[in-house]
């Protein structure tokens, strides 16, 4: 997957488990909503775990959510557990004639990056959600009885609403 379609849909997951961030969502789940592949929420989703965003729950009523509230996860957080690349790339190829110019063209890139990476630095998941419209709920404290792990084995409680 393109990095930037990686970015765009770790953003929406993200967003959709901000609604109810109590709610273990399942890659399953978030795919429907995000018109995806599964394997492809698994793969955002263990990248996102691995950068501290959300926390994962295996078995039948496990899931996935925040790891934190919206509002200290910034799209820079995201861009950063989803792709370690530049936002702009060059070919490998150099040649005598295009060394200089190249070279300038890096020097633009670098500035370019690190501006975006600053206005992604600037902008939180909450404040991204409020500009969408919708509202991001308040996590509650997870009691020992509303933990996956507590409930393992027993079949989650209603239907997972994404929407």
């Amino acid at each position: 997957m393109a990095a930037n379609l990686r970015f765009s849909t770790g953003i929406e997951a993200l967003a959709l488990m901000a609604t109810e961030p109590e709610k273990y969502r399942t890659s399953q789940a978030l795919a429907t909503v995000l018109a995806t592949n599964p394997v492809v929420v698994r793969r955002l989703l263990s990248a996102l775990s691995r950068a501290g965003l959300v926390t994962s729950v295996k078995g039948p009523a496990g899931g996935s959510r925040l790891a934190k509230s919206a509002k200290q996860i910034t799209l820079r957080d995201i861009y950063r557990a989803l792709d370690s690349g530049d936002l702009l790339h060059r070919g490998k190829h150099e040649s005598e004639e295009t060394r200089d110019l190249r070279k300038a063209m890096q020097s633009v890139f670098k500035k370019a990056q690190k501006r975006f990476e600053e206005e992604l630095d600037s902008t939180t998941l909450n404040q991204l959600i409020k500009k969408s419209g919708r509202k991001v709920a308040k996590a509650a404290p997870e009691t020992a009885a509303e933990s996956p792990i507590a409930n393992a084995g027993r079949p989650a409680p209603g239907p997972s609403s994404l929407g």
